[in-house]
């Protein structure tokens, strides 16, 4: 916790409460998911203290913010480089951590420059094979 602290994130019992949530929960979960289960042991905490907290982590370099769900964002507290499995049938998403060496910063438009990359592959997960 002291790597939030040193960001200058006020960690509050609900903050630090969210913040558990992402690091035992490996789903990608949407903010509505956290304040669903953060909200039962805080049932006075608004879903605002959840969207302003991952907000705040996003803007610190601390969460990321996955695109991978039209119909709402997912939340990523491992920020390091990696690709993503998602379930077609049970929408779970499985972190992916290989490195797929694609080449592509000699095929960009002039004037483009490669950042960074992300791969989404989408299949179904051992549960839903079965």
């Amino acid at each position: 916790m002291e790597k939030y602290r040193a960001l200058g994130i006020k960690l509050t019992p609900q903050r630090l409460a969210i913040l558990n949530y992402l690091k035992e929960n490996k789903s990608h979960p949407a903010a509505e998911d956290i304040y669903k289960i953060v909200s039962k042991k805080f049932p006075t905490m608004s879903f605002a203290t959840v969207y302003n907290t991952i907000e705040a982590l996003k803007i610190k370099g601390c969460v990321k913010e996955l695109k991978i769900d039209p119909a709402k964002k997912r939340y990523d507290l491992d920020t390091s480089p990696h690709h993503h499995f998602i379930c077609t049938n049970c929408n779970e998403i499985i972190d992916i951590f290989k490195d797929f060496n694609l080449e592509l910063a000699y095929q960009m438009p002039k004037g483009f420059e490669l950042k960074g990359s992300h791969v989404e592959f989408y299949g179904l997960c051992s549960n839903c094979i079965d």
